[in-house]
Parts: C-alpha cells; sequence; structure tokens
C-alpha cells in the first residue's frame, strides 16, 4: 500500500510549498497522491515573489495562465517587460528568485553621439544600443537593491552581441551599493575581468561584470555596476547592448 495514499491532499501540498520548485517538480513521480498535489495552486504561490500580482500588473502586455505553475514557468522561460517597457522581469527557475534586465536605453553610456538606438527582432526591448565608430566605452547601470531577492548572491551580466567574443575581454568592471544620495560606498568589487563573453540561450552574449550578495531588505539603495573597455578599440567595432542583467547565481 502506498503510505502517501493516507495523507490529505492539502497536506501533501503544504509539505511540497515549503520545499523549491525543482524538488516540488522531481516529487510528482513518487506516488499520484503527490503527483496530484504538485499541481497545487497552493504549492505554486508559495514560489512565486511575494509582490507577483503587482509585477504582473505592470507587464505592458497582458499575462493569461490558468494556474499559478503556469505563471510560475511563464516568468521562467519568457521574461515580461514592466515599469513602460524599460527593464524586463523573469524567475530563476530553479529556485524563483528574481531576476531583473535594465534595457539600453535606460543605462548610462559614455560618448552617446557614438551610438544609435535601433530596433532588433532578436530584443526583448523596443531598442538596443549600437556602437558606430570605434573608441573607448564606459557602460553604467543601476537597479533599487529592494527590487532584487533578498539572501541571494547575484551577478550583473552585460548583454551584448559582438562578432569577436573576446572583444570585451581587456574589460574593467565596478560593483558597488550606493545610497540615495550617491555619496557612500556599502560594498565595492573592482576587477578586470579577463573573461571570454558566453553565448546565451536568447541568441545574445553575455560577460559577468561582478557579483554580490543581495541582503537587507530594508535598503533603499542601488546598486551599481560599471564597464569599462579602452585597452581594445579595434575589438568592438559592431557591438550591440541589449542591457544589464542581474541574476541570481
Amino acid at each position: 500500500m502506498d503510505p502517501f495514499a493516507r495523507l490529505p491532499e492539502g497536506c501533501i501540498s503544504e509539505i511540497l510549498s515549503f520545499t523549491s520548485p525543482l524538488d516540488a517538480s522531481r516529487s510528482s513521480i513518487v506516488s499520484k497522491e503527490f503527483e496530484s498535489a504538485v499541481e497545487s495552486d497552493a504549492v505554486w504561490e508559495r514560489f512565486l515573489p511575494s509582490e507577483y500580482q503587482e509585477i504582473v500588473s505592470e507587464s505592458i502586455s497582458p499575462l493569461k495562465y490558468a494556474t499559478k505553475k503556469e505563471l510560475y514557468f511563464h516568468l521562467c522561460h519568457s521574461p515580461i517587460l514592466v515599469d513602460g517597457g524599460k527593464m524586463s522581469f523573469s524567475l530563476h527557475k530553479r529556485d524563483g528568485k528574481k531576476c531583473f534586465m535594465v534595457g539600453a536605453r535606460q543605462l548610462q553610456i559614455s560618448w552617446k553621439g557614438c551610438w544609435d538606438f535601433i530596433p532588433h527582432t532578436n530584443s526583448r526591448f523596443a531598442e538596443v544600443a549600437r556602437l558606430r565608430s570605434v573608441g573607448w566605452i564606459h557602460i553604467q547601470g543601476r537597479i533599487k537593491a529592494r527590487l532584487l531577492s533578498k539572501n541571494a548572491h547575484y551577478a550583473a551580466y552585460l548583454v551584448f552581441w559582438l562578432e569577436k567574443m573576446d572583444g570585451l575581454k581587456s574589460s574593467s568592471t565596478v560593483v558597488r551599493f550606493i545610497d540615495d544620495e550617491n555619496t557612500r560606498s556599502e560594498h565595492k568589487e573592482c576587477r578586470e575581468t579577463g573573461k571570454m563573453a558566453k553565448m546565451r540561450d536568447d541568441g545574445w552574449m553575455e560577460i559577468e561584470m561582478g557579483k554580490f550578495y543581495s541582503k537587507n531588505e530594508d535598503y533603499d539603495g542601488e546598486v551599481e555596476v560599471w564597464l569599462i573597455e579602452i585597452n581594445n578599440p579595434h575589438g568592438k567595432f559592431g557591438l550591440m547592448v541589449e542591457g544589464i542583467e542581474f541574476r541570481p547565481i
């Protein structure tokens, strides 16, 4: 006899809601009772961010979903545009932590006269930034720390396209927390990236800009990241920037 058959489905759902999305999905093979319970809205609502309704309501395209599980996986695989299309939002599939990408239009890019903002068929945003003359680059992005999941390790990534995958290898990066007056640094990491870009599943490339820990939910400052490249001007010909992504690691 299946030992789980005696447990009410609601009890199993409550147990599963204290696991992780990955563990809950795997549990469906344990028994028929678990297979049924794992479809419960009570389980998947616990895995969604507490403010998910507010976030979803900001989507510039209405979302249609029949269950909380369907919504969860939609947000894992199909980022939505929020804040008037300035940012995208998605969920980290393994644990449901929040991911944001700040679009190119919202980045501070030095020497903007050397850049064009153009539509791109493979971008989630209305426009991407395209470098039209070789030279130095300084790209800076920010996000409010309170938007990120708490007690989570994050990394920031420049999402771009470049013919040469090592075109940004010699760039330097900075990650820091700043307060509202932009006067003090809570944490700072400066380093040479020294890394090759990696291909993403969405067809773009990315290079890590640095790591940080999102901890204090009462902190009302911002996370700021920079990327500076002054050593390889000709290696950046044709550079296109989609945005900067803040993603759990």
